[in-house]
């Protein structure tokens, strides 16, 4: 074997190491860390580092990165969930974010509500920060008719029935899972009837090579995100609550999936 190839899989090799190694210091390492050293009991003890320190969420939230995270399905599965904003009838009514997420999927989720007719978008997130970092990328009228509100997802002050719409990014894989249905509650809560919830997550793949990856991965990283393929499946934990209508949309082999969830009129 040419020596340059032998260094070529070396220095990959050292960067996939040392990538998997500063992913795991900032999201689960942190966590083990935190239990034992700080207080756990706060509503944000079970948020990444990764997503509430600025100089990171600045690091991290490269759309080339981000998209790669998502197996490059990033832009196929924002670009649904605007579709289906833009197939809302939104003149007047409010739009809700729950929770805020790297890349580009906020602006776009704005503008697609404010091009739809919305009056107002409501974002709402535990962590000061991420609502910093995310209003930093809305400008003109985004910005003008955006909301920020730092507030809990399983507790949010919106009043009820107020929203037509909520998008809810990859947000319920990094709850625990007592918190889980608790956020799909409070979503449902705040949606009018005929209002839909727009929830996107991983999902179960298909094949059994690209299921033994991703659950390598979840177990290393994020464990929380497990339950979703059988225990806290999104659409089984909307169905309990009640009163919604869901259709289930996968990509990529079933690595991801979007819920639509219609609230009964």
């Amino acid at each position: 074997m040419e020596t340059w190839v032998i260094y070529l899989f070396v220095a990959v090799l050292a960067l996939l190491t040392v990538t998997g190694l500063f992913l795991f210091t900032v999201t689960r390492g942190a966590m083990v860390v935190r239990r034992y050293l700080s207080d756990t009991h706060t509503d944000a003890a079970h948020v990444y580092p990764i997503y509430s320190n600025m100089r990171l969420i600045r690091l991290i939230d490269f759309q080339p990165i981000i998209s790669a995270i998502l197996l490059f399905q990033y832009h196929r599965l924002v670009s649904a969930i605007v579709e289906g904003l833009h197939n809302l009838e939104l003149r007047g009514q409010k739009v809700l974010i729950t929770s805020c997420a790297f890349g580009n999927v906020i602006p776009r989720v704005v503008s697609a509500a404010i091009e739809t007719g919305a009056d107002k978008v409501m974002i709402a997130d535990i962590i000061r920060n991420e609502l910093a970092h995310t209003e930093s990328k809305l400008l003109g009228a985004a910005h003008a008719r955006t909301e920020m509100l730092e507030q809990n997802a399983v507790n949010l002050k919106v009043a009820s029935e107020s929203v037509a719409a909520n998008v809810i990014f990859f947000l319920l894989h990094e709850l625990p899972h007592s918190l889980k249905i608790e956020a799909l509650r409070e979503a449902g809560r705040v949606t009018q009837p005929g209002g839909k919830i727009f929830l996107a997550e991983f999902h179960r793949p298909e094949r059994w090579v690209l299921r033994a990856l991703s659950w390598t991965y979840f177990k290393v990283f994020e464990p929380l995100g497990l339950a979703l393929w059988d225990t806290h499946d999104p659409v089984m934990l909307i169905d309990e609550i009640g009163g919604f209508t869901c259709e289930r949309h996968t990509y990529s082999c079933g690595n991801f999936q979007i819920i639509v969830a219609t609230k009964s009129r």
